[in-house]
């Protein structure tokens, strides 16, 4: 639950009170009966860097190239390669067994 800090505007008494967001302000000073009023500060959170604003996400989305049929057969092709050379090293080196396991 957040703290609110009122002030009384008759006697100058400062509160800091715990309510939940669905609590009424309180409006009335428990000491003299005046008025109070909740008292605003600035925000101690700072945002550095990009993404927090509606706008930065916006920027950076339409820079971005959309792959091509030719990029995916590429990107397939070096996979295959790659999948390739692996299988044939595995193949050379034993896996070693545990007991309880199932060499795959």
């Amino acid at each position: 639950m957040p703290k609110y800090q009122y002030h009384c505007t008759s006697c100058g008494r400062d509160l800091e009170i715990r309510q939940s967001f669905s609590d009424p302000s309180l409006t009335e000073c428990p000491e003299c009966t005046g008025s109070l009023r909740k008292v605003f500060n600035a925000v101690g959170v700072v945002f550095k860097g990009s993404g927090f604003y509606k706008t930065d996400s916006r920027t950076g989305s339409a820079s971005i190239p959309a792959r091509t049929a030719s990029d995916s057969a590429t990107s397939a092709a070096a996979s295959a390669a790659a999948s390739t050379s692996t299988s044939t090293t595995s193949a050379a080196t034993p896996t070693p067994v545990t007991s309880g396991a199932v060499a795959g």
